[in-house]
């Protein structure tokens, strides 16, 4: 499996990247991991992945517990797809990509900003594979 996290828009703080790469590093030791800014008007993420597992981040979106967010990941690790994730911009999803998600995904019913989402998602990402692997790190 190869996930692939893509953020629309550039963080106005860059130190929010450096710990959502520090996350990324430590996954790539049991999954392959990419990140990438992206803008939705030169880049067609459906095009791009058209037969990977999607989950869109949203606030609206369906909220999991850590361990249920891992168990989400290993059934999609089982099926063996490429998984993408998509953090929106500050005017949230392109309307046209999300009915293509196969999950919309919230964090949390707190706002965050879009900088700190890419951070948070990566941490979740890192949790679940060392929960799944039996490291010690999500006691």
């Amino acid at each position: 499996m190869k996930i692939f996290l893509y953020f629309i828009g550039k963080p106005r703080d860059q130190h929010a990247n450096a710990i959502t790469a520090e996350f990324l590093k430590r996954s790539r030791r049991w999954v392959q991991c990419e990140s990438r800014e992206i803008n939705p008007a030169r880049f067609d993420l459906l095009l791009r992945h058209p037969a990977a597992h999607k989950v869109f981040l949203d606030p609206a979106g369906k909220p999991l517990t850590s361990g249920a967010f891992a168990a989400y990941l290993a059934s999609v690790e089982a099926g063996g797809r490429e998984l993408v994730f998509l953090v929106g911009g500050h005017d949230g999803l392109p309307a046209a990509w999300r009915p293509h998600a196969d999950l919309l995904l919230s964090l949390s019913p707190l706002t965050f900003p879009h900088e700190l989402a890419r951070a948070l998602l990566a941490e979740q990402i890192y949790r679940a594979f060392a929960a799944l692997r039996g490291h010690p790190y999500p006691r």
